[in-house]
């Protein structure tokens, strides 16, 4: 019992993780038809970013927050500057998010080295919490706390403001979008930098857990590409519930079947494809 509980718990830190990196990555993809494959690069830069900031501010939330504002910073820059200039080429946004992620870890593997850098647990979060006989790390359930929390702004965000209108509009719709006067140009850098945001304080917030590495990129954006497709481009709820759903197959499969644990976690993408290319909560564009 002890096992599937603390794996349970496991799982729902994890969800918590992917979410905070799917999400931007859904909205991008949703709303600008990029495959953005910078995006686990971003995640591993705001990683490593968060512990040179926390050399001089050692608080671990303040460094998230630095680290996704200038992740956010970097990603508008990427989109204004090389991007836009390649609208309409989805062949060439591929090749250059995939080289920009290259280029991103080299970066990190150059500044930061390449052994994994640990990043502490705030200092009252380090102690586990103890339930019975069962001690879990009480940091991991603040994480899912944290991925909640901004599962509900995201959603007030989406639902109940004239940006998140104008980015609902533009995922069901571009062209009717831009012929009411939305503001593409604008949406597209705002959506980018938001997802980058997330990213880039997800990977801080991640340190406590995976350690900033070489190779963090590689690890998770397969997981977020598999939560977009199974929960559906563009979908806030998709995303959320896909991060969890993905969380707990690759958490228990990894400890149950190591030999079949990719197996395991990519059958449910192919089943999806295959009876829902949309994904579960994905919606038909026009």
């Amino acid at each position: 019992m002890q096992f599937w509980i603390v794996q349970s718990l496991n799982s729902l830190a994890l969800g918590g993780l992917l979410f905070l990196l799917a999400t931007g990555f859904s909205l991008i993809f949703g709303l600008m038809r990029i495959a953005n494959l910078t995006h686990g690069a971003l995640f591993m830069l705001g990683a490593y970013v968060g512990v040179t900031t926390l050399k001089f501010v050692p608080n671990l939330w303040l460094a998230a927050l630095i680290a996704g504002l200038l992740v956010a910073l970097f990603g508008g820059l990427l989109e204004r500057s090389i991007l836009r200039r390649l609208a309409g080429n989805a062949l060439g946004q591929v090749l250059v998010t995939l080289g920009v992620s290259f280029i991103v870890a080299d970066f990190c593997l150059i500044v930061w080295g390449g052994d994994p850098i640990p990043i502490a647990a705030p200092t009252s979060l380090q102690r586990p919490i103890v339930v019975g006989n069962i001690a879990f790390p009480a940091y991991r359930l603040v994480v899912l706390g944290i991925a909640i929390i901004t599962a509900i702004a995201l959603h007030l965000l989406m639902e109940r403001t004239r940006l998140g209108a104008m980015i609902r509009a533009g995922v069901d719709d571009m062209q009717m979008a831009r012929a009411v006067g939305v503001p593409v140009s604008r949406l597209f850098t705002t959506v980018f930098c938001l997802g980058a945001a997330l990213a880039g304080a997800g990977g801080v917030i991640a340190g406590p857990i995976m350690s900033a590495y070489p190779g963090l990129d590689a690890d998770m954006l397969p997981l977020a590409l598999i939560v977009v497709i199974l929960g559906g481009v563009g979908s806030l709820l998709g995303a959320f519930v896909g991060s969890f759903v993905i969380a707990i197959i690759y958490t228990f499969g990894s400890a149950l079947l190591p030999d079949l644990a990719y197996v395991i976690l990519f059958l449910p993408m192919i089943v999806v494809i295959a009876f829902r290319p949309r994904g579960l909560f994905g919606r038909r564009s026009t």
